[in-house]
Order: structure tokens, then sequence, then C-alpha cells
């Protein structure tokens, strides 16, 4: 349920945002900081009282990936020179191929081995759309943290943490497809590389 609360509330969030009028764009940033909170709950939930199931497993990591490509798509609407689409496009690109590689995964029942790189790019691309999400908030109002964001924007200090994350979500990648290579080759005598380990 809070999975589905989370896919629910992502266009939700990504169609304030955008918005001209600032009281939208704010209110959107509450949604997904909500949206976060239930990913939060929905762990500890789940092993608090054990309730994990498969279609829980799956539909996780997959309402993260709708958060988070909403938050990234609302990027270049604040500066897109420190955030360019293409940047966007590979983030995306990685995590449609990771769910992919996923799905196929599920089809040959086979439980697909994750790093604590792919966890950190997760955490890492979370606090990183919430500070440049405010960020943008922030600049078009007329409070006092008004200024310090401005200067934070043109600094270009975003922008250099926004290759960070592009290099780290792309690097996870790799090594999710690395270490579950054998997802992709034949199944033999019922069993795959990966089942006989």
């Amino acid at each position: 349920m809070l999975s589905t609360i989370r896919i629910i509330l992502a266009p939700i969030f990504l169609i304030l945002y955008v918005q001209d009028e600032v009281v939208w764009r704010a209110l959107s940033v509450g949604i997904f900081a909500v949206a976060v909170v239930t990913d939060f709950f929905d762990g500890y939930i789940a092993r608090m009282y054990s309730a994990e199931t498969e279609y829980g497993v799956f539909l996780d990591p997959l309402a993260d990936k709708f958060l988070t490509f909403a938050g990234f798509i609302c990027l270049p609407f604040i500066d897109p020179a420190q955030f360019p689409w293409w940047a966007i496009a590979v983030v995306v690109f990685r995590d449609i191929l990771v769910t992919g590689m996923r799905i196929l995964a599920d089809y040959r029942n086979i439980t697909m081995d994750t790093r604590l790189t792919a966890k950190a790019k997760t955490l890492s691309q979370m606090f990183f759309l919430y500070l440049v999400l405010l960020v943008g908030v922030f600049i078009e109002t007329d409070v006092w943290l008004s200024s310090y964001c401005i200067q934070l924007l043109q600094s270009g200090i975003l922008g250099w943490l926004m290759m960070l994350i592009v290099a780290i979500t792309v690097y996870s990648g790799i090594e999710y497809i690395f270490i579950n290579r054998t997802i992709f080759s034949k199944q033999k005598n019922g069993k795959t590389e990966t089942d006989t380990r």
C-alpha cells in the first residue's frame, strides 16, 4: 500500500513542481517529502512484522524509481545548464535497464544480488534531489534563505554534485550488471549458474 501511494504521489509532485506559482512548487516539495517517508516506513514495517511479499519486494524499488524520475525531471526547470537533460537521461536509462533485469530475474525465479553501492546510489539521489528541489523553491521567494540559495545555485556547486550523482549512478549500474550477468545466460537443466552457487 505504501509503495502504491508513492507511485501515485510521484506524478502529482511532478505536475505541481513545474507550475509557475511558487505556492504549488512548495506544496510539491512537501509531497515529495511525504513520499520519501513512506519509503522508510515501507521497509521498516515489512521487516518488523515479517510482512515481505514477492509483490512488495518488486514494487518497492519500482516506486522509488517513479519518485526519483519525477524529481530528476524537475531539475532542468530550475537550471538547464547545471542539470542538463542528457544527465537526466543517463540516470533514467540506468534505472530502466536495472528494472528490466529485475523483471527478467523474476521471470526466471532468480534472486538478484545487490551491492551497497546500489543503496548508496538511492540514498545520495534522494538527499541531492531534496536539496535542489528546496533551492528551486527558495530562489522564487523573498525570505532570508533566498539569497543563500541563489548564491548556491550560481556557484555551480550543485552542477558538480549532479555530475557526481551521475557518476555514482552509472558505476552502480555497471556493477549491478556485472554481478548479475548470469541472468542473461541460458538455463541448463532447469537451473542457471546463479542457482548453483
